[in-house]
């Protein structure tokens, strides 16, 4: 059986709380203001059983205009609305702005109570009702049923309550994401239980036991008791009134705005992307940038309204637009809101969220009003993209994609499989359900190939360039970016597009060519180091050699050390491989006939300066030829007899 919640909406002393008394036996007014004052300042709840055994939660709501953000507040995760009308005043201001904020937040059932008939003649009573009728055309309640009653003498009750359960079979159950979430719309302590916070669970389920997060502070409590219409239940479901015992967090932590949801279920986002929808009444032009009052959930913070694409927008006009907001707000696109204005205060609009966890937006770009009018009305196919595509190369995992689409988990899922196949979209990690865009991976791999391909043009001498060095240049330095990138680089790999050389990456097809003047510059170093035999000159003397061309020289010599016609022996000192051969081969004779080398034996075999002698024992020592004991060296393999 569907839960339903019914919530209340009218002008302030219209009988609202008088009409929940009399069908429940319950006061909603709890507060000794609310007694002494006569009218609803704070929300009030109650259930109503109905004769098919399906109980209705009831939120009572203020009517008075400095209240309205109570009445927003309450009306967050209603199902249907009963708009109370006295037939002594008829529509008055608050009727229209509580229809208005009903409208925006996508009630779509409800029906109007027709109160304080006793204090009216007959003929009256139909005048008021042909202006109801006229009021309710062209809105949702169009055609609804309305129902006279009188609170003081209970005529009219039958009908109303028939009316409930007639209008209650038709709500149409909400889509649910299977996100546990409950906005916060009271918080008190009962002694020997400690925190309690009611709200209605909009979506998913909790059940007792449960680890939950407050969002936005972050903070964790563990779920004790739950009560369902002041019944003590095991779990509770969307779409009804609940009440939730906290253990382990103060009263202090949480407020009404803050939302109860999984842990890591939701980010809390100071942008958000909407489809803003501004009414008609106000009767000038909303400028960008104008400061107002962003209400969802129970929350009410203060916003900037970005327009996207125009400086303003006229009065019944939508468009799409960002809030920038004073305080971080954890959503789910699709979420529905009300905006009222800053100063006078009153309802000016509402809309939907498309995305709740947007970049900044360069204004009038047309790509990006593309991706909103994608995510506004295209298909779920479609959303996943943009949002994919949003998410950039180190891509987005499906718990992260379930509150920035709105689509169930299951949904996703199948989604995803499809995407899959037609290469829409990466799998980059099945554990952690990492998913890639495929345009923006097809476009990660194009930039790999250009970097790799614009280097080679700066440092044409130079074999590639370093993995590490690109990776921090395109930048995906975290593990999911480090994780893409070697599958990045497997794929241009099998696709024969580069090549990986231990930790240099090049052009498949890139060789290092030397001709001209550069190839006669080559012989030219190649010659000197012949030349300079067992004392070489060292890398500053060349460059000195050749000052007029000390990058130009630099680069080949490393090219020299690539192809092995130069050895590296220190940072400083490069001989040139045939004279290193030789100096091997007569070491290793050395060894042979006398068993050990010193410093001072190899000094007498070259006739090199200590300058050279350290650092070409301790190469051969490095080179595996020779192993150090002490002050000196002997031979490492046996030599054959």
């Amino acid at each position: 059986m569907k839960h339903v919640v019914m919530g209340t909406a009218g002008h302030v002393d219209h009988g609202k709380t008088s009409l929940i008394k009399l069908l429940t036996g319950v006061d909603t007014d709890r507060l000794k203001e609310e007694k002494e004052r006569g009218i609803t300042i704070e929300l009030g709840f109650a259930s109503l059983v109905l004769s098919n055994g399906r109980t209705v939660g009831i939120v009572d709501v203020p009517g008075h205009e400095r209240f309205v953000r109570n009445m927003v507040a309450g009306a967050a995760g209603i199902d249907l609305v009963v708009m109370v009308i006295a037939a002594d005043e008829g529509v008055m201001p608050q009727t229209r702005e509580h229809l208005q904020i009903c409208t925006l937040l996508g009630i779509r059932q409800g029906f109007v109570a027709l109160t304080k008939v006793d204090m009216v003649e007959p003929e009256w009573l139909t005048l008021v009702r042909d202006e109801i009728q006229g009021f309710l055309q062209g809105t949702f309640l169009e055609g609804a049923p309305i129902v006279p009653i009188s609170s003081l003498t209970g005529a009219g009750l039958p009908e109303l309550v028939a009316t409930i359960e007639k209008v209650a079979d038709a709500v149409e159950e909400q889509a649910d994401i299977g996100l546990f979430r409950l906005p916060v719309d009271r918080v008190f302590t009962m002694k020997g239980f400690g925190t309690v916070v009611t709200g209605t669970l909009i979506s998913g389920k909790v059940s007792v036991g449960e680890e939950i997060e407050v969002y936005p502070v972050g903070i964790r409590a563990r779920v004790r008791g739950i009560q369902v219409h002041n019944r003590t239940v095991e779990s509770a479901e969307a779409g009804q009134r609940t009440a939730v015992n906290l253990q382990g967090i103060d009263r202090s932590l949480i407020e009404r705005g803050h939302l109860l949801a999984g842990p890591d279920s939701l980010m809390a986002a100071g942008r958000l992307d909407v489809r803003y929808r501004y009414l008609p009444g106000p009767g000038r032009k909303l400028k960008n940038r104008t400061l107002v009052r962003f209400h969802t959930g129970t929350n009410e913070i203060m916003a900037r309204l970005i327009l996207l694409d125009r400086d303003e927008l006229e009065p019944g006009s939508e468009a799409y637009a960002q809030l920038v907001l004073e305080a971080p707000v954890a959503a789910v696109a699709g979420d529905r809101f009300v905006v009222r204005s800053y100063s006078p205060v009153t309802t000016i609009g509402g809309g939907v969220v498309v995305d709740p966890m947007p970049a900044k937006h360069k204004r009038s770009a047309a790509a990006v009003l593309e991706e909103f009018r994608l995510l506004a009305g295209g298909s779920e196919a479609e959303r996943v993209a943009v949002v994919m595509a949003r998410a950039g190369i180190c891509g987005i995992t499906e718990p992260r994609l379930i509150p920035r689409t709105g689509i169930r988990r299951a949904g996703l899922r199948r989604l995803l499989e499809g995407m899959f196949a037609a290469k829409e979209a990466i799998l980059v990690d099945r554990e952690e359900t990492r998913v890639l865009s495929g345009t923006v991976y097809s476009g990660l791999l194009g930039e790999i190939v250009a970097e790799i391909k614009g280097y080679h043009e700066r440092f044409p001498l130079k074999e590639g360039l370093s993995r590490e060095e690109l990776r921090t240049t395109i930048g995906m330095t975290d593990g999911a970016g480090q994780k893409i990138f070697a599958m990045a680089l497997r794929d241009l790999e099998k696709r024969g597009e580069i090549a990986a050389e231990k930790e240099t990456l090049r052009l498949a097809g890139h060789r290092v060519q030397l001709g001209g003047e550069m190839g006669d510059l080559r012989e030219s170093l190649s010659s000197l180091y012949l030349g300079g035999g067992l004392a070489p000159p060292t890398v500053r003397e060349v460059l000195e050699r050749f000052a007029d061309r000390k990058r130009e020289v630099a680069s080949l010599m490393e090219v020299l050390i690539r192809e092995g016609c130069l050895v590296r022996i220190s940072e400083d000192l490069n001989f040139h491989r045939e004279v290193l051969a030789k100096l091997r081969e007569d070491y290793r004779q050395l060894l042979i006939r006398e068993g050990q080398a010193t410093p001072a034996s190899f000094r007498e075999l070259t006739g090199l300066s200590r300058k050279f002698i350290i650092p070409l024992m301790e190469y051969f020592d490095m080179s595996k030829l020779t192993m150090r004991q002490g002050d000196r060296r002997i031979l490492r393999e046996r030599p054959e007899r």
